[in-house]
């Protein structure tokens, strides 16, 4: 197994039999899985109030529950999904 040690070493594949055996013959790097973990701060946390639409928050309830999430923890998930993906556009 050729190990990967950057992301930038893993190529776009034409389609997912490419992908698998690209992934038959390599494996990720433990250290770049490691750096790749996001620890989040739970020393600090802010409470705010968000108000949404009855059937809005049902259907994320109902999104979380199939995925046996706490609908909270999805959301934050969401969010924290999000951001990365605002931050790396800048």
């Amino acid at each position: 197994m050729k190990p990967i040690t950057r992301w930038s070493d893993i190529p776009e594949f034409a389609d997912e039999e490419a992908e698998a055996i690209f992934w038959r013959e390599h494996e990720l790097d433990s250290r770049l899985m490691a750096t790749s973990v996001q620890e989040s701060d739970t020393k600090e946390s802010t409470t705010i109030t968000l108000r949404f639409d009855p059937r809005m928050l049902s259907r994320i309830k109902r999104i979380a529950r199939s995925r046996f999430l706490n609908y909270q923890s999805m959301m934050k998930q969401w969010l924290a999904e999000r951001l990365e993906d605002e931050m790396r556009k800048q």
